[in-house]
């Protein structure tokens, strides 16, 4: 959906540049000249906009969840690290982009939903994405919305990124995660809590075209996303009036589980060792959150998380 509203956003700028409203997409270029450091601090949301009716649809449709575990002290800034990216990352906008799931659970936190810097130069766009509680995924941003010294501030990170989106199959439990510690090094050095996040049903909303690894298309597909910084699965689903193809996500139930908070110390230098420690304790407690839980949300008792 927010790719169809991107592309509807950049379509709108080309035609105010060939059109007779040129000047307006000056005028609008200064500005997003003046506003561009925006989506690093903090960005524009808009109570307004995460309130939109429409949003309430989009999470009745699937429809999407928030449990709550644990309480999250106002008192605190936390990092939440989102799994799994899935193709639509649903669980994550449903939750974090709209009100008022979040808040009334969690009351006192405002939570930021981080995505790559690239979604934030496509015109008009950038916009309503910022609106809604969406910020850059830079070091520069993170640290903005972690340095809040009185606490109450939420970074929701997707963990796996864009190579992850590439194993949402259904049924799919590979995560991709050994390799990223950036997110545990931003915990320490702000102090931030860790918080594992897991979203049942994310890998479910799409049927994927077959790409296993070594394969000729889960070749092309990893080449582009290192060109390009984001990848392009090949996915469908179900139609408007039918259930055999179409790119509208297919009715499985999404719940996403927010797990207890991992207490973490600030350290502004922290060692490959003090990161590697802390990195594996959270794959504990992420294991730990799923195993948990799995049973209530259809995932069989011999299926655990494969991390790689």
């Amino acid at each position: 959906f927010l790719s169809l509203v991107a592309e509807f956003c950049c379509g709108l700028f080309v035609l105010l540049i060939l059109g007779n409203f040129w000047f307006l997409a000056v005028l609008y270029l200064l500005w997003l000249y003046l506003d561009w450091g925006t989506p690093c601090a903090g960005g524009r949301r808009s109570h307004w906009v995460r309130s939109w009716t429409v949003w309430k649809y989009f999470r009745e449709y699937f429809p999407i969840h928030l449990v709550k575990t644990s309480d999250l002290s106002p008192n605190h800034n936390y990092l939440l690290g989102f799994h799994p990216h899935g193709v639509l990352v649903a669980g994550a906008f449903g939750n974090f982009c709209t009100d008022p799931t979040f808040k009334n659970l969690f009351p006192g936190l405002t939570p930021y939903l981080h995505i790559m810097p690239i979604w934030f130069g496509c015109p008009f766009f950038r916009e309503y994405i910022m609106c809604a509680g969406m910020v850059s995924a830079s070091k520069e941003s993170v640290s903005y919305v972690l340095n809040n010294e009185g606490g109450g501030h939420a970074s929701v990170i997707v963990i796996g990124g864009a190579e992850e989106s590439l194993n949402a199959h259904p049924g799919s439990l590979t995560l991709n995660i050994l390799k990223r510690k950036g997110f545990i090094k931003m915990a320490l050095k702000h102090g931030a809590h860790l918080v594992p996040v897991f979203s049942f049903g994310e890998n479910e909303l799409f049927k994927q075209v077959a790409n296993p690894k070594g394969s000729w298309l889960r070749n092309v597909q990893e080449k582009l996303q290192k060109i390009m910084g984001f990848a392009l699965p090949l996915f469908h689903a179900r139609g408007v009036f039918q259930y055999s193809f179409g790119l509208i996500p297919y009715r499985q139930p999404i719940h996403t589980v927010v797990g207890s908070p991992i207490p973490v110390k600030k350290n502004l230098n922290p060692t490959t060792e003090e990161i590697d420690q802390l990195h594996a304790l959270y794959l504990q407690k992420l294991r730990k959150l799923f195993e948990e839980h799995k049973s209530n949300y259809g995932i069989p008792e011999h299926k655990s998380l494969v991390f790689e």
